[in-house]
C-alpha cells in the first residue's frame, strides 16, 4: 500500500490519538528534546490546535498506520505584506526515516501554504540533526541571510 499524506481533522479521534503518538515519539527522541509530552498537553492539544484557524497538521499514513506528522502555522511576513507558512514540528517514526515520507509531509505543507497564499516556508532544525538538515535542503530550503557579511540567522527563545 502507498504511502498517504492526508490532513489532520482535529475532531477525528484516531487523527488526534494518532497526531499524539506521533509528537509524543517526536518529543521523546534525543532531537525533539528527550522527554515525552505531559498528559496535559496530550489532552488539550488537538483542542488547542483546532481553536487557532491558522494551524494545520498532516499526517503520513503506511499500511493504515501513521508514521510521519507535520505541524504548521501561519504567520506573516511584513517585508513582503504576504502569509508565510512555518512548518513548527516534522517528524518520522524512526523505522521510516530514508524512505521520503519527510520530503512527502514537506510537500503536503508546500502545496498548503501555496493554497493559503504564503510567500515563504520557514523552519527551524538543530545543527546537530544531519539526516533532517539534508533532507530540508535536498527539498529547496537554505539558510536564511539578508547579507552574507551580515551572517546566517539564528534561532533564539525566551521562555515566558
Amino acid at each position: 500500500m502507498p504511502l498517504h499524506v492526508l490532513p489532520v481533522d482535529y475532531a477525528h479521534p484516531a487523527q488526534r490519538e494518532a497526531l499524539v503518538v506521533l509528537l509524543d515519539a517526536y518529543a521523546r527522541d534525543p532531537m525533539g528534546g528527550g522527554e515525552g509530552l505531559t498528559q496535559d498537553v496530550k489532552d488539550r492539544l488537538c483542542d488547542d490546535l483546532a481553536a487557532r484557524p491558522t494551524a494545520a497538521s498532516f499526517i503520513a499514513w503506511l499500511d493504515g498506520a501513521p508514521v510521519g506528522l507535520i505541524n504548521c502555522i501561519e504567520g506573516y511576513s511584513t517585508f513582503k505584506a504576504q502569509p508565510l507558512m512555518n512548518i513548527h514540528d516534522i517528524a518520522v517514526l524512526p523505522g521510516h526515516r530514508g524512505a521520503g515520507v519527510g520530503q512527502a509531509l514537506l510537500a503536503a505543507a508546500e502545496q498548503h501554504a501555496r493554497a493559503r497564499g504564503c510567500c515563504k516556508l520557514t523552519l527551524e532544525v538543530l545543527t546537530g540533526n544531519a539526516r533532517a538538515l539534508s533532507s530540508y535542503l535536498r527539498f529547496g530550503f537554505a539558510p536564511y541571510a539578508l547579507d552574507p557579511a551580515a551572517g546566517q540567522a539564528s534561532f533564539m527563545q525566551k521562555w515566558l
